[in-house]
Order: structure tokens, then sequence, then C-alpha cells
């Protein structure tokens, strides 16, 4: 520039054209109702519904055919969305393409419903064929461990970053193992059972460590994830279950102690009621149903175990809670996904 010249400025860019950083880029939040993951937790929460009804089945004396009529559900439309996310994923023509899904940092630990479904449904049915339903539930249990580790490895090795993790990433790790340990104290193998049930503990305590401290972190979770926080009471609800079925008296310090976590994370849950209320109903709310049904679950196990006055009652109340809840669920669901409201959502978001 010269002596006397104004000093030229190159003009500024607009605001749309503004050079942004690749690495800073934000992901937009994911949309989980539209993630294939996400729609086996419909039949997880029926699995859920089915374990409290044939938990009433043993300590209430209740009927068996509810909790027949509930694993059958899950078990018709589990099969229909395997079918259906196979053929998905052959017509992708992509070997990538299970993987892609996998790795997705807020919808990928959902993947963990696939085989956990498998491991609740075979652990069920092992009373009618216990050499067919043994090793299916055997298989499952082995792919939930692979699955497993291959998220951990994704996670570990900077996968996702400290504003994605959510407690979702207990399912696979920590309430995967308990629920492994209930398949394998299903099929009579107690050493294995204790052995899962420590690995869930384990991985229960280090990955909660970290999604509490990322909340605490002040990292505020999208409204499309907030569901998620039913995670929080997925973990203990096995926990307790999978214990419970390992020493079936209930007394005894651990059990005493898994109770009480469980009481508070359901307190934490019904103070967050306001906050779910507030959210645009969707299939994420479908995640709510299994932990429901499991604390419902271990309760009527657990107060079975006390003998004190009015247990039968409130067991009954948990069993009348869990089943109105999911049914609730469902026929909010099949509203939503009517024709009729289809339209609406199009021509309200064209």
């Amino acid at each position: 520039m010269t002596s006397g010249q104004a000093p030229t400025m190159e003009p500024a860019a607009p605001a749309s054209e503004a050079v942004v950083q690749p690495d800073l880029l934000i992901e937009p939040s994911p949309k989980p109702p539209t993630h294939p993951f996400n729609l086996f937790a419909v039949p997880l929460g029926f699995t859920g519904l089915g374990g409290a009804w044939q938990a009433a089945r043993l300590t209430l004396q209740a009927p068996a055919w509810p909790a027949e009529v509930f694993y059958g559900i899950s078990a018709a439309i589990w099969s229909v969305l395997l079918v259906w996310y196979l053929a998905k994923s052959f017509r992708a023509g992509s070997k990538g393409y299970f993987d892609k899904e996998l790795r997705h940092p807020g919808t990928g630990p959902s993947a963990s419903f696939i085989p956990l479904v498998g491991i609740l449904l075979s652990s069920h049915y092992i009373e009618y064929n216990k050499v067919f339903w043994s090793a299916l539930c055997l298989f499952f249990i082995i792919a939930l461990t692979l699955l497993g580790a291959r998220l951990l490895v994704h996670w570990v090795t900077g996968g996702v970053t400290l504003d994605w993790v959510h407690p979702g990433y207990l399912l696979p790790v920590a309430a995967g193992p308990f629920i492994a340990s209930i398949g394998f104290s299903t099929m009579a193998w107690p050493q294995a059972a204790v052995a899962a049930w420590g690995t869930g503990g384990f991985f229960w305590l280090m990955i909660g460590t970290v999604v509490t401290v990322r909340f605490m972190a002040g990292i505020e979770m999208p409204d499309d994830l907030k569901p998620v926080l039913a995670g929080y009471l997925a973990a203990p609800a096995t926990a307790c279950v999978a214990w419970i079925v390992i020493r079936p008296d209930g007394s005894g310090i651990i059990q005493l102690g898994l109770t009480g976590i469980l009481f508070m994370m359901i307190l934490m849950q019904v103070v967050l009621i306001p906050q779910y209320a507030g959210l645009p109903f969707s299939l994420t709310f479908w995640i709510f149903t299994f932990p429901v049904s499991t604390s419902a679950n271990y309760g009527v196990r657990w107060l079975g175990t006390l003998g004190v006055a009015g247990s039968e009652v409130i067991s009954w109340a948990l069993v009348g809670l869990a089943t109105a809840f999911v049914l609730g669920i469902g026929i909010r669901t099949l509203v939503h996904r009517s024709p009729a409201n289809r339209r609406a959502d199009a021509s309200a978001h064209p």
C-alpha cells in the first residue's frame, strides 16, 4: 500500500458463506424415531412387560397367558423388524452399512436392542425346549458380547465426543451383561451368570460415571435424545432382576443396596416427568417401556420374598401400572402413526 491511499479491505463474506473449519462442524441432532435400531425398542418393551407378568405368574399365581401373549407380540414384532432391517441392509449394497449405523454417536448403542430381545425371548422359551432355546440364547449372548466389544473400541479410540455421550450407552455394556446374566441363570450356568453380572457392574460404574460427568459439565441433551435418560433406570432395574434370579431369597447386602439404587433412580425419573411431558411424542418414547416393566418385574419378585402385609396388593399395582404404561404407549403410537396424522405432519413440515 502506497502513501495517501486508503487501506483496502476484502469484503466480508456473507454469514451464509462463512468459512467453518471442518473439524468444528457439529452434526445436527439425530432423529431417533426414523433410525432402524430404535424401532427395536418396541419389541424390547413388550418383552419387558412379558417378564413382569412372568414374575407375577411365579409369585402371585397369575395366569400364564398374559406373559405368553406379550412375549408372543414381542417375538412377532422383533422377527418382522429383523427381516425388514436385513432386507434394507442388503438393498443398501454396502458391506459397511451396519458398521456405519453402529458408529452413529447418537443411536449406535441402540443396535444392542436386537440381541437383547433375542436373549430375553430365548431364555423365556427354554421351558419348552431346553436344548434348542439354550443354544439360541447362547448365540445371542455371544452376539451381544461381540457388539459390546466393538462399541467399546469405537468409543475409547476417539469415535465419539463427550457432547454425544448419553445414558443409552449403558444399554449394551451394562444392562446388556445383566440381561446375559439372566440368560445364563435360566440355562442353569450359575458361575457364568455371576461373571456376566460382574461385567455389567463394572461398566455400569465406568460408563455411568462418564455419562454423569457429561451432564454435570453443563452439556445440554437435545430434545430428540432426552428419552434415553431412561437408561439411568434400565441399568439398576436389570441388575436387580439378574441378582434376584441368582439369589432368589432376595436377601443380602448386595440385594438391599441394589434396591436402594433402583428406588433412587425411579425417583429421578419421576422428577423428570415434567420435562418428558413437554416433548413431542415419537417412537423414541418406547425406550421408557423396558425399564418401567423391568422395575415392576423386580418389585414383584422382591416383595414376594418379604412376606409382609400388603405386598401382594402392591405387586399387583406394579404389574397393572406397567401394563397400562406399555399399552398406553402402544395406543399413542397407533394414533400418532395413523394416516391422518402423517398427512397432517407432512403438510405442517413440507
